[in-house]
């Protein structure tokens, strides 16, 4: 069943203080509108992200005094109840809802018969990664705590080696290493710090150490992995072992960042007080959970608490405070939405869309069941796979008895070389063959020592082949003197060449000395202490 909404999609101003994101930027609504979509955009609503309304015009959008009037709404941040009473009867608000936040939002959203589709509750598949703001916002979430943590900290991230003195790098411990956390822990490594997480679920071990950070683990083995790609509530023995590994780590740490959620319900409390007063003052811990009541359990949402010298800070508006980059992210999650609400200049609500229907929260202001499970399908009898011959490949052996040409030519081959063999053995000279037995040996030697060296060291290597090279030389030498004969050609040809395997060594080796020689630093035009 598809149920059809208005062509033209209305974006309000953020009316939450300190929101500064906004759900349309004039990169998106060029999208939009190429398909046919209008959009109208409130006037100033993307100011604090830094879009102009001159922007949105160029775009192809509309601007307008009010977008509560359209039929479409595109949002960040779910309406409050006093904006529900601006908007048509049976509208269409796509946005983050958050229903357990603030219970009489949907009962107000009901009475006016909204079709409420909730953000956050795009089902975590592979097909709606490209749809999901949870995780394109819990990216830049991560990364600006880290920024916050480092400017409230009293010294460096990374490590420092001045005149004054050297200092370590700061010690971090990052709590969850979801998407939030490890870009935390990738912002922290490139700061210099020296950092290690902790997750409940195991998979994040990997992703953790990839990042060059250590992965902390307690003696309690019991798997975190939750439905959705989230982690679950624990029992009380982990929970136990948890404080305790956090404690051990509160006396080495300096920087503590938590990003433990759990979804629908209070954040856990992971940071309890004995944990912060086991700091050293001038620590900080960044609690990304304090819109769910935070990890930590003296913070305060919106608020910097400090406590016997640490620093708690309790922003609830971090991906807010990259205004510009963060509404990019979030206006283009919602361009792939709008893949599926339909094609061409017309919205429309898939009800039978496995991605779209878990997302909605109302539907003309009812809610509607899930859908129903589809049964799997029946396995399909593997195929024997065939692989059709290359038309130039030779023809295959298929019985001993008949031998093919490949075959044939080794037999021949062997049996002329041991016939070779049985004729030099028989008639050359004794000298030829003692000879050609050490050249035979050499042969063998020197293929063995060179092929045995990896490639990337083959030009270091050639400092010790211009060594053997000169060897070479000393014996064509002593061939050259004795006579005109068989062994004198061959020592002239053994001198000549390797002649010119010595220069060319020489030669090769000595461009690559340059490559990492040194230049020397031009002086300094200013008088000054560099």
């Amino acid at each position: 069943m598809v149920r059809a909404v208005a062509s033209i999609i209305g974006v309000p101003k953020e009316s939450l203080p300190g929101e500064r994101r906004v759900a349309a930027t004039p990169e998106s609504v060029k999208k939009l509108s190429s398909r046919g979509l209008s959009i109208h955009v409130e006037k100033g609503a993307g100011a604090e992200a830094g879009y102009a309304d001159s922007q949105y015009v160029e775009a192809g959008a509309t601007i307008v005094d009010s977008a509560w009037q359209c039929e479409t709404l595109f949002k960040v941040r779910a309406p409050t109840v006093d904006e529900v009473g601006k908007l048509e009867e049976g509208a269409f608000v796509v946005s983050l809802m958050q229903p357990e936040k603030n219970p009489l939002l949907v009962d107000s959203l009901k009475a006016k018969k909204v079709t409420a589709l909730a953000l956050e509750r795009i089902p975590r598949v592979t097909r709606a990664q490209k749809m999901d703001v949870l995780s394109s916002q819990a990216n830049l979430s991560g990364y600006r705590a880290v920024v916050e943590a480092a400017a409230h900290l009293q010294g460096f991230m990374g490590p420092q080696v001045t005149a004054a003195g050297s200092t370590p790098p700061a010690k971090v411990l990052i709590i969850g290493a979801g998407v939030a956390g490890l870009a935390a822990v990738g912002a922290a490594r490139a700061m210099g710090a020296e950092v290690r997480a902790f997750d409940t679920r195991a998979a994040a071990r990997e992703q953790v150490e990839s990042l060059g950070a250590k992965f902390l683990e307690v003696t309690i083995k019991e798997s975190g992995e939750g439905q959705g790609g989230y982690a679950k509530t624990m029992s009380p023995e982990f929970i136990a072992a948890e404080m305790a590994l956090f404690r051990a780590q509160a006396a080495q740490v300096d920087v503590i960042i938590t990003t433990a959620l759990v979804p629908g319900t209070k954040a856990p409390t992971l940071v309890p007080r004995d944990v912060v007063e086991a700091l050293k003052p001038g620590s900080v811990i960044v609690d990304m959970a304090a819109e769910q009541g935070g990890n930590c359990e003296l913070t305060k949402p919106g608020e910097v608490v400090v406590h016997q010298g640490v620093k708690i800070l309790g922003f609830t508006d971090l991906a807010s405070r990259m205004a510009a980059t963060s509404s990019r992210f979030f206006a283009m999650n919602l361009v792939h939405l709008s893949g599926e609400l339909g094609t061409g200049d017309t919205l429309t609500i898939p009800l039978e869309n496995d991605v779209v229907r878990p997302a909605l929260l109302l539907h003309k202001g009812e809610v509607l069941p899930p859908l129903p499970a589809k049964e799997p399908s029946p396995p399909q009898p593997a195929k024997p796979v065939v692989h059709a011959p290359r038309p130039d490949a030779k023809p295959q052996q298929e019985h001993i008895q008949s031998p093919n040409r490949s075959a044939w030519g080794s037999t021949l081959g062997g049996i002329f070389v041991i016939a070779l063999l049985f004729g030099l053995g028989r008639f050359a000279p004794a000298d030829f063959l003692q000879h050609s037995t050490v050249f035979v040996l050499a042969c063998f030697v020197g293929w063995q020592v060179i092929w045995s060296v990896s490639p990337a060291l083959h030009t270091p290597l050639m400092s010790v082949t211009n060594a053997i090279s000169g060897i070479i030389i000393v014996g064509g030498l002593l061939q050259v003197g004795g006579g005109v004969d068989l062994a004198s050609v061959l020592g002239v040809l053994a001198v000549f060449f390797a002649t010119i395997n010595i220069a060319g060594g020489f030669l090769v080796t000595e461009r690559m000395l340059k490559m990492f020689r040194r230049e020397d630093a031009a002086p300094s035009s200013s008088g000054g202490h560099r």
